[in-house]
């Protein structure tokens, strides 16, 4: 029995230090795409603005970088982490400073006003538009009220809100939001890379504790049961005188 409990403590902490070792690839690994992503960011050298205490601005004012949070967190539901948006590193390189950079593109296209110029008269759904200059916010374009303005909000055929779409929601709108969904996707990617690495490598050590213990426990249950049978063994009475 005590052989077996050897032996089975030296597989698991085989099996441990397999698990660590796996671990410790994967953190080198996320380390390694860590740094691409922030050789990524600083080759784009996109930043966030701060004023002199601290606070993100917009265009100067903490009111429109207030305006773009409210965005992000109320209507497109993302969690901010505080600790992400660090002024006194205002590169662009994590997941909330990705997103409040898409919701920068996202508010100031959406808060857009956009001119059309009908150069005759159009009939669209039995309504006549007369040829001329027409301005059109898009944020109030579609059904949902205070949630228009988004790409499909607008009817592509209608003579005014098919050409403002392709004006507000640009190819150069669209591009961003890619690139920056990309940069916010990854950054958290390494983020769960991070804590699945340490999980894994936290297991191996664990493993590795329970097949040293076992190891030892199995030991220790040797030489005491060498000892019962020791102490326990008749002893011979002494010869009389």
């Amino acid at each position: 029995m005590t052989d077996r409990l050897r032996k089975l403590g030296i597989v698991m902490t085989v099996v441990g230090v397999v698990f660590a070792a796996v671990g410790v690839f994967a953190f080198t690994q996320v380390q390694a795409g860590s740094a691409s992503l922030q050789a990524f960011s600083e080759a784009q050298n996109v930043t966030l603005s701060y004023n002199e205490d601290g606070q993100l601005i917009d265009r100067g004012q903490t009111e429109g970088a207030d305006a773009i949070m409210d965005l992000l967190v109320n209507e497109w539901g993302f969690s901010v982490k505080d600790s992400e948006l660090d002024p006194n590193d205002p590169l662009v390189n994590t997941a909330s400073e990705y997103m409040f950079q898409m919701a920068t593109v996202g508010y100031h296209t959406l808060h857009s006003t956009q001119t059309v110029v009908l150069a005759e008269d159009v009939e669209y759904n039995d309504e006549l538009f007369p040829a001329g200059e027409y301005e059109l916010s898009v944020r109030e374009v579609g059904d949902r009220g205070e949630l228009g303005g988004y790409w499909t909000d607008f009817d592509r055929s209608h003579p005014i809100e098919g050409p403002a779409r392709s004006q507000a929601w640009s190819g150069t709108a669209h591009g961003l939001f890619g690139e920056l969904g990309v940069g916010t996707v990854t950054a958290s990617a390494l983020q769960l890379g991070q804590g699945l690495s340490a999980l894994i490598f936290g297991l191996g050590l664990t493993i590795m504790l329970l097949g040293v213990g076992m190891f030892w426990v199995g030991k220790g249950t040797e030489e005491d049961t060498y000892h019962v049978l020791v102490d326990s063994a008749p002893k011979p009475e002494p010869a009389g005188i």
